[in-house]
């Protein structure tokens, strides 16, 4: 059985960081792509932040700069560091895990930046 989990999430203020993780289990991990996306409400769902198997990442523009994504083969975990949070940052962050057509999702993490 396939899990992931999304952890890291809480309330902060504007400015202020977070470190969200995303751990699997049931499959080769680090033969996978992961990635975070974010879903605020009332929005779509949108990519945020990815890293390939090989470690190429990818960012969206509006977090570029402050988010950083990395993964630790060794624990089977992917991290996304959040600095400078502002309020458009707030969202249920969500993690992805990806190759070919084989696709599974954690049960998300709520971010609330707010002051």
């Amino acid at each position: 059985q396939v899990q992931v989990v999304e952890s890291g999430g809480g309330s902060v203020q504007p400015g202020g960081s977070l470190r969200l993780s995303c751990a699997a289990s049931g499959i080769l991990f680090n033969t996978y792509g992961i990635v975070w996306y974010r879903q605020a409400p009332g929005r779509q769902r949108e990519l945020v932040a990815l890293i390939t198997e090989g470690g190429r990442t990818t960012y969206e523009d509006s977090v570029r700069g402050r988010f950083t994504i990395s993964r630790d083969s060794a624990k089977n975990t992917v991290y996304l560091q959040m600095n400078s949070l502002q309020p458009e940052d707030t969202a249920v962050y969500y993690c992805n895990a990806a190759q070919g057509l084989n696709s599974y999702w954690g049960q998300g993490t709520q971010v609330t930046v707010s002051s």
